[in-house]
């Protein structure tokens, strides 16, 4: 996750200590972060979108965490210490105890952060996540209108999308917009902005697609159309800065996008860039993210190095808590993981933002070329842009 408020603009954000180690409660390094925990309950969902990795329908699925189950992972989290729940699905709303869930969650001190599709928040339930304290509602949209619709498989979730915001906004509660960019919707992305700006939106993440579940039979963005899609979140980015307004702006799922904004700060402003290369490097990218910074609990509560990660699997918490299973040194390939950057090969390897990128999202290589350490095929990096650098005579 690229926080290009925070890295292009250099105007501090809430999780700085977490990602860059600067702030009060900052690990000693990104390595000792424990994860962020996104927890689908539910894969049930009443949209079929064609990109929902997770494969999601609307019906009922068996084998879904119990009530009793539901409270071991709580109390287990809780006594981990994670820093932050991400409660998905499907569509978690629709979970019959999701308001159980959460309150029991809030009792025991767990941040909670919500990701939905958005269309089953009326005011009520708004006022209901504001009540509890939910730290962000993150909001899907992928597209103005009709782009949006299509990509939610029903007409008239547009509508229903942008009353959410409106009603998570009229009762105080921080919501965001997040995105997964595609050739479907990436022509949008100057509306989709000024759709940000014009509601008001706290906060934005734009995903780089992965190719689980649906999202498979999704066309990717071109290398050349995502460099020219991050040069417009950056300039959006910087004048809403200028004009005072420290929205926050993330991408996420390619680290790679950290070197390129450090390549341009390097044209544009050297001294802000040399700053941006130490609180990348302290980040280290991939190599601090699936399986060590972030992790992921199934409906069916099988653990994940991270939600688009389905077909790898460390353990069930019906048999055991998330703590012991993330703690353990038996599985071979999560322990590659947490020691990635010597098992990478080709241009990851060799690539001299190795260090702050991590080798990129390494499921999406497993994905294309069924080699866990091949290069990310989704890195958009030149070939003289990740060469080392010789030293001057």
């Amino acid at each position: 996750m690229i926080n290009v408020t925070k890295l292009y603009c250099g105007l501090s954000q809430n999780a700085d200590a977490l990602r860059y180690g600067h702030g009060h409660g900052a690990p000693r390094s990104a390595a000792e972060r424990k994860p962020i925990v996104v927890w689908n309950i539910t894969r049930r969902c009443n949209l079929k979108c064609i990109h929902c990795y997770s494969d999601s329908d609307a019906r009922e699925y068996p084998g879904e965490l119990t009530w009793e189950q539901c409270v071991a992972v709580i109390d287990d989290l809780a006594d981990y210490g994670v820093p932050a729940v991400l409660l998905s699905g499907g569509e978690p709303l629709i979970h019959p105890r999701f308001f159980d869930i959460a309150s029991y969650a809030r009792t025991k001190g767990l941040r909670l952060t919500l990701s939905t599709n958005g269309t089953l928040i009326d005011r009520d339930t708004a006022t209901r996540l504001k009540a509890l304290e939910f730290s962000y509602v993150g909001i899907s949209l992928d597209g103005i209108g009709a782009t949006h619709d299509h990509f939610r498989g029903r007409s008239g979730t547009f509508e229903k999308t942008m009353t959410a915001f409106r009603n998570c906004k009229s009762v105080g509660q921080k919501v965001g917009l997040r995105l997964t960019l595609s050739s479907h919707n990436v022509a949008d992305l100057d509306g989709i902005l000024d759709f940000i700006e014009a509601e008001n939106i706290d906060r934005v993440c734009f995903y780089h697609l992965v190719y689980s579940g649906r999202g498979a039979n999704v066309v990717d963005v071109t290398h050349a159309d995502t460099r020219r899609a991050l040069d417009k979140i950056m300039d959006r980015t910087a004048r809403w800065a200028a004009e005072g307004t420290s929205r926050e702006v993330l991408t996420v799922d390619q680290p790679a996008d950290g070197a390129y904004l450090y390549l341009r700060l390097l044209r544009e402003n050297p001294e802000r860039a040399d700053e941006v290369r130490e609180l990348l490097g302290w980040n280290g990218g991939g190599q601090n993210s699936s399986g060590r910074g972030i992790g992921n609990i199934d409906t069916q509560g099988n653990v994940h190095p991270d939600q688009f990660w389905q077909s790898l699997t460390f353990g069930n918490v019906k048999e055991q808590k998330f703590s012991e299973i993330w703690r353990g040194q038996n599985n071979e390939t999560l322990n590659q993981l947490r020691n990635r950057n010597e098992h990478l090969k080709g241009r990851c390897a060799s690539c001299r933002f190795l260090q702050m990128c991590g080798g990129g999202f390494r499921v999406r290589a497993l994905q294309v070329h069924d080699d866990l350490w091949a290069p990310d095929p989704a890195c958009y990096l030149s070939e003289d842009e990740i060469a080392p650098v010789l030293a001057a005579n």
